[in-house]
């Protein structure tokens, strides 16, 4: 693992062995290094306020996907930075589809960032948040019948009544975060910060992401530029209808391992 950006003494220092530039070659970065390269911003006068940062893998050609999952076009460290993430977050934001297609479980708790959560006064583990209009999730998985930290279902308070009751008699705790049927992006932000989660991770799918940024609550991207290229009908990291102008973010840091770009980006 090497820092490509931002650019410090020893970054353009000639690493021992190796050229020019080539900081932390041949060496794995611990986690704990990891968790400072990722660590959210410090609670202002104020406290906390909620943070919300996305993580996502694409390929050279823009592909999220490959046979509708993430995983083969990942890599060993990626998914390292993925539980490194997860470890920072109080809260992870998935969509309903993402949940079917990936197979998601609850997350777990890791022993190496025990110490931390408890310092930072979070959870053993990430709850996580399945964002859902229609409720139409299989309520028998483990993620909410047997989950380390109550799984949230967020969705609108015009939710179906029985479906709504099949997923709390699961264990789910459901959030209201919209009016109607479907969830507003900007009450689902507000919701989680006052049950206590000012932390978040999306790791989308790209129709959640998409409206995420059309609402204009996305403060982070962590995007893995992996070295692939797939061709195909695959979606992009976002979907769903454009916005109406661009919006700008500004490059945080850049790692690099094995030609896979690990970058950060914050609203700039």
């Amino acid at each position: 693992m090497r820092r490509l950006f931002p650019v410090t003494d020893e970054t353009a220092a000639p690493a021992p062995g190796g050229a020019s530039g080539e900081e932390g070659v041949g060496r794995e970065w611990g986690l704990a290094e990891l968790a400072a390269a990722y660590a959210y911003p410090e609670p202002g006068a104020g406290g906390p306020l909620p943070w919300l940062r996305a993580n996502m893998v694409s390929t050279l050609d823009g592909a999220a996907q490959h046979d509708g999952r993430s995983q083969p076009i990942s890599s060993a460290t990626d998914m390292r930075i993925f539980g490194t993430l997860r470890a920072l977050a109080d809260v992870v934001v998935v969509g309903a589809e993402t949940v079917r297609q990936e197979g998601y479980r609850p997350a777990r708790a890791r022993a190496e960032f025990a110490a931390m959560r408890e310092a930072a006064g979070q959870a053993p583990a990430p709850a996580i948040a399945v964002v859902t209009a229609s409720l139409d999730l299989d309520f028998s998985l483990p993620l909410f019948t047997s989950p380390l930290v109550p799984t949230l279902v967020l969705t609108g308070a015009a939710a179906a009544a029985d479906r709504v009751a099949t997923a709390e008699k699961a264990g789910a705790r459901v959030v209201a975060a919209g009016d109607g049927i479907g969830v507003d992006p900007a009450r689902a932000v507000q919701a989680l910060a006052a049950l206590g989660h000012t932390r978040l991770l999306t790791e989308g799918g790209p129709r959640l992401l998409g409206q995420l940024v059309a609402a204009g609550v996305l403060d982070e991207l962590c995007l893995t530029v992996s070295p692939m290229l797939t061709a195909g009908g695959a979606q992009r990291i976002a979907g769903g209808p454009a916005v109406t102008v661009p919006r700008r973010f500004a490059l945080v840091s850049m790692l690099e391992e094995d030609g896979f770009l690990f970058t950060r980006y914050g609203r700039s």
